[in-house]
């Protein structure tokens, strides 16, 4: 373990915990999600254009081939699940008998970039964001951009029309609340840097900050801040160069858990939501910890 503050993160970090490789050979991990009532997790690979799942038992398999290069994922709380997908440039809802709607794919008359990583609010807004990644080769179908911009949206729990919340990132990634959703995190990834927004009444943002600067460099090769996640005593995972970087809820880097490979993104799981499932380049991993997940709505 890289540690910066040694008592704080053997708190959240055991140090005997090891990462443990759940399964390899895929192309790009992403978008991990577990499934409480099911014992399992999903997660994309999004150059694959495949979705697979993970559990004890069975290990990996396939559960959908294409996927719409599928990224990231959550639920909502009545069991059904949001996706954020490259090629359709949509966040799309999976309900849980089988049917399938579109969330949101257009601002302004204007096509989104390509939805990346999504979010639920206990009063069931969903909050997204829509870099444009999923328009390069690769991670998505190559194409011109429609908007003129970057942002980060939010749907209403009636729906209705979309809400832009934010629009000067430079590529606007992994997101996540606070414990009292009183804050919401954004990072962005060419600028290796984390802010944070306070979250009003009506579910708007405002007075935006820099949270944590230089995660790296902004350089893909190396790691950069992509998948992120809050704890539920407020403490901030994220993706980086190295591995995983724990940061205090006061912004203190508290130290790092080394993964082999560039990690994608990260989310807790399993029954007490203390395991923190990786998904790394080409394989899946997790490792043990002392504390659990912020408990969003579809955790309880």
């Amino acid at each position: 373990m890289d540690i910066h503050n040694i008592a704080d993160f053997y708190e959240l970090v055991p140090e005997s915990s090891q990462v443990e490789k759940l399964g390899t050979g895929f192309t790009f991990t992403e978008g991990p999600v577990w499934n409480s009532a099911g014992r399992f997790l999903l997660f994309s690979d999004m150059p694959g254009d495949t979705r697979r799942r993970w559990d004890a038992q069975d290990g990996v398999r396939v559960v959908m081939q294409p996927s719409n290069k599928g990224n990231g994922m959550t639920y909502e709380v009545s069991g059904d699940l949001l996706v954020c997908e490259h090629a359709t440039s949509s966040v799309v809802r999976e309900r849980v008998d089988g049917t399938r709607e579109t969330v949101a794919s257009h601002f302004d008359g204007h096509e989104l970039n390509s939805p990346n990583d999504v979010v639920v609010s206990s009063d069931g807004s969903i909050y997204f964001s829509d870099p444009t990644y999923g328009r390069m080769p690769g991670f998505g179908v190559e194409r011109a951009q429609d908007l003129s911009f970057q942002g980060v949206y939010r749907v209403a729990p009636s729906g209705g029309a979309l809400q832009l919340l934010v629009d000067d990132f430079e590529q606007p990634n992994g997101l996540c609340f606070s414990p009292d959703e009183s804050l919401l995190y954004i990072n962005d990834s060419p600028r290796a840097q984390i802010r944070v927004f306070d979250v009003a009444a009506d579910g708007s943002i405002g007075n935006g900050s820099i949270f944590f600067d230089k995660i790296g460099f902004g350089d893909i090769e190396e790691g950069i801040p992509d998948g992120m996640k809050c704890d539920e005593r407020g403490n901030i995972y994220v993706t980086g160069p190295g591995g995983v970087w724990v940061i205090g809820p006061s912004a203190k880097l508290l130290g790092r858990i080394p993964v082999p490979e560039n990690v994608g993104n990260i989310n807790f799981g399993h029954a007490d939501w203390k395991t923190l499932f990786i998904c790394a380049s080409t394989s899946l991993y997790s490792v043990q910890l002392r504390v659990g997940g912020n408990r969003l709505s579809y955790m309880n």
